[in-house]
């Protein structure tokens, strides 16, 4: 009876031993993930954190339609491609881009591919195993594609949006190599994701290096103009040209256009707020009071030219504060020879790099760039810019802060959704609430 228990006992071990070790292969063969069935079978990650999955299918993809608006919310719709076709675990077919601003008339947008902006590759190598782009010459054509027409209208929610996109993922659909999204600009309303996801995907978009050289150009010359503006105003102050890289600027991405002011006062109206729009003299008055940096300090005034009807934005500056825009500037050669994606890319980047950066909260093009500031400033430490002397300031100018001055503003990376920065808020700190272990 005793040889025959322990018989029993060495067998329910070894069993045990057996049904661990196929648990281990068969329901966690890659850590941090979950062996769903749902009709089929799909690798989905554990969470919606940043952290990356080990792979990215290759075999299945997502097509999405040309992508429309200003440079930052196309920036912001194929963000959201992205991070439909990580739901979806699929590759996203590199989308076309919009390089002209007729978003009405869909007949009148000029295309041009994603690796004409930003550098396909890199995306690819920073993003990897988060999102995956692909080339349409990966595509087999062993099925139809599947098309999925997206909704629209105020009828369309973002929890009925949700629930179309989680039934793509059951097997009727999901076998179909090939996944077409249809319909009128699907990514630009309907949000599902944190911050943290979206500055993700921000992070690995880079532009080519054509625009990153001709911002290199307009930058250069905002700093020389600086260095020659101080070395007449201190007499001792003659800086040599290894250091004119180093001299400071202001940058105020100046929403005064006719489309900008049209659209501030509607939206004032609907919102029963008067934190939206702001002219002229209401900006300079406020980055008058902005005292980081030593006078006198180029400002560079990132305008649509082509939209602006107020000639006189170079006027009624404090003394001290020079104020330039492309054509003052002799930079005008450099943005003409581009459509208007290219333009507003290249001010993109001057904007970003700029010592201080002064914007509209409401403004999708300064939200994003102060994301990217706040960023920058996390991953050397700072999320309190608050009193903070330092360069990469970022400031709001339709919002009163300290002293009858802009808002200092830093972006909240704590946020379930990209509401405020993809439309605007006036709910504007100086401080950051992120957790640092998602930036290492």
């Amino acid at each position: 009876m005793h040889c025959n228990m322990n018989s029993m006992v060495w067998r329910l071990v070894l069993l045990a031993l057996i049904l661990f070790a196929l648990k281990t292969v068969i329901l966690h063969p890659f850590p941090g993930f979950w062996w769903i069935q749902q009709k089929g079978i799909y690798w989905t990650a554990a969470s919606a954190t940043p952290a990356f999955q080990s792979s990215v299918r290759k075999d299945k993809f997502l097509e999405v339609p040309q992508i429309a608006w200003g440079l930052n919310n196309q920036k912001i719709a194929f963000a959201r491609a992205c991070l439909t076709a990580r739901l979806l675990n699929r590759t996203l077919l590199m989308p076309s881009l919009s390089a002209s601003l007729f978003y009405k008339e869909v007949e009148l947008l000029e295309a041009v591919p994603f690796n004409k902006i930003f550098q396909f590759e890199r995306f690819n190598t920073m993003c990897n195993g988060f999102i995956q782009l692909g080339r349409y010459s990966d595509l087999l054509n062993q099925t139809k594609p599947f098309e999925l027409q997206k909704g629209s209208g105020r009828k369309w929610t973002k929890e009925k949006d949700l629930h179309q996109l989680e039934q793509c993922k059951e097997d009727s659909v999901d076998k179909f190599e090939l996944i077409r999204i249809v319909g009128k600009n699907p990514f630009l309303w309907h949000d599902h994701w944190p911050v943290t996801d979206y500055a993700k995907i921000f992070e690995c978009l880079s532009f080519v290096e054509e625009i990153e050289e001709e911002a290199v150009k307009v930058i250069s010359k905002i700093r020389e103009v600086g260095a020659k503006a101080r070395s007449e105003s201190f007499a001792h102050d003659h800086t040599s040209g290894s250091l004119i890289q180093s001299v400071p600027y202001i940058a105020v991405h100046m929403r005064v256009e006719k489309d900008w002011m049209i659209h501030c006062k509607k939206l004032e109206q609907r919102l029963n707020i008067n934190q939206i729009c702001s002219n002229k003299t209401e900006i300079t008055q406020r980055v008058a009071k902005i005292s980081v940096l030593q006078k006198p300090i180029v400002v560079y005034l990132a305008v649509a030219d082509s939209l602006l009807e107020d000639n006189s934005i170079l006027s009624g500056w404090q003394q001290g504060l020079l104020p330039f825009e492309k054509k003052k500037l002799g930079v005008w050669d450099i943005y003409k020879k581009y459509p208007y994606l290219v333009q507003s890319a290249i001010d993109y980047e001057v904007c970003l790099r700029a010592d201080v950066f002064i914007g509209n909260s409401y403004s999708t093009f300064s939200s994003l760039i102060v994301l990217e500031r706040t960023l920058k400033l996390i991953k050397i430490g700072v999320t309190r810019s608050c009193g903070r002397e330092a360069r990469l300031s970022s400031y709001a100018y339709n919002i009163v802060g300290k002293d009858g001055g802009p808002q200092s503003w830093m972006t909240d990376f704590s946020a379930s959704s990209l509401q405020s920065i993809s439309y605007g808020s006036n709910n504007v700190s100086c401080e950051s609430k992120v957790l640092q272990s998602n930036w290492k």
